[in-house]
């Protein structure tokens, strides 16, 4: 089966193309949806570019005779539905190397339950009565059953406040298991760590090894697979991304523009020449191009566009 040249878009915005065409196809007649994705669509030219291409690929499905396939068309809406056309949309879309998607992580995002994009948050109410909120480029799984109450974190970042159910809820991630007492917590995974801060409530962590320790209210750690880090208090700003926002006492310029980065597609770079400069404030998560504006008011630094999508930070003299 022959298929379209992938056009040159960042990956962010093949997935976003994905995202909107799953959403389309769930099933409900939703005009506020089709607004928003035509807004999209006439947000900037490689979002229709990536429409137009991921669009011609799905009618490519119906000559596809693979149970993944079958599984996309014919099952009903469904999540399961959703992952398997997800999926195989990755498969033939993914042939174009410009697309990158396999090293944007979207076979993480696309396979799990919930998930969000890059930029994206999302708040979820779950059948226990928890809530849990995603943050920026986040995948996590859930399965409730008779007996316990589970969730994967895959990648990103989570908060979860706990709903009164007499199951057990264990939160995993790939170094360890938690299991919160009552509370309000978030976890985020690194590569090779994970970091867990408790807002409310307390949590109890337990690594690989089996390490263990119950970490109460106000209090973070990291622990990876062998070793638990020490307790440290909770940082000002802590958890405010589910506000929207990013508050910053004193931190590191480069540390500050790497959690930016989170938030927008592309590259942003920090010269290291100016990585330990201080910086604090409250700043708004969903608006990067106003922070980066904010910052030669602040600081010595000067901000360089190669292109929309690669930005650099540098010292302005």
């Amino acid at each position: 089966m022959s298929l379209p040249a992938a056009p040159k878009v960042p990956p962010q915005v093949a997935e976003q193309a994905v995202r909107w065409l799953v959403e389309l196809q769930g099933g409900a007649d939703d005009e506020r949806l089709r607004q928003a994705w035509q807004r999209w669509r006439q947000a900037a030219p490689e979002h229709e570019q990536a429409w137009r291409h991921i669009e011609a690929v799905n009618q490519r499905l119906a000559g596809i005779g693979t149970p993944l396939a079958l599984a996309a068309i014919n099952a009903p809406h469904s999540p399961q539905r959703r992952r398997a056309l997800k999926t195989l949309l990755l498969v033939l879309a993914a042939g174009g190397s410009a697309w990158g998607l396999r090293e944007s992580g979207s076979l993480q995002r696309w396979s799990a339950d919930y998930a969000t994009g890059v930029g994206e948050r999302r708040r979820l109410a779950l059948a226990d009565g928890s809530r849990l909120e995603l943050n920026s480029d986040t995948a996590v799984d859930v399965r409730f059953d008779a007996g316990e109450r589970r969730l994967l974190l895959l990648r990103g970042e989570i908060q979860l406040s706990t709903g009164h159910d007499p199951r057990p809820l264990h939160v995993y991630s790939a170094e360890g298991r938690l299991r919160p007492v009552g509370t309000r917590f978030d976890v985020r995974q690194f590569a090779g760590r994970t970091r867990v801060a408790v807002h409310e409530g307390a949590v109890q962590v337990e690594n690989r090894a089996g390490q263990g320790l119950l970490l109460p209210s106000g209090r973070q750690l990291d622990f990876d697979r062998e070793r638990l880090g020490a307790p440290q208090p909770l940082p000002v700003g802590s958890g405010a991304w589910t506000d929207g926002m990013l508050v910053a006492a004193g931190m590191r310029l480069d540390e500050f523009l790497a959690e930016v980065a989170r938030y927008r597609p592309g590259r942003l770079g920090c010269d290291p020449r100016i990585g330990g400069l201080r910086i604090s404030g409250s700043y708004p998560l969903d608006d990067s191009e106003r922070i980066l504006a904010t910052l030669p008011a602040v600081l010595p630094v000067e901000v360089r566009r190669v292109t929309r999508y690669w930005v650099g930070v540098h010292s302005r003299e």
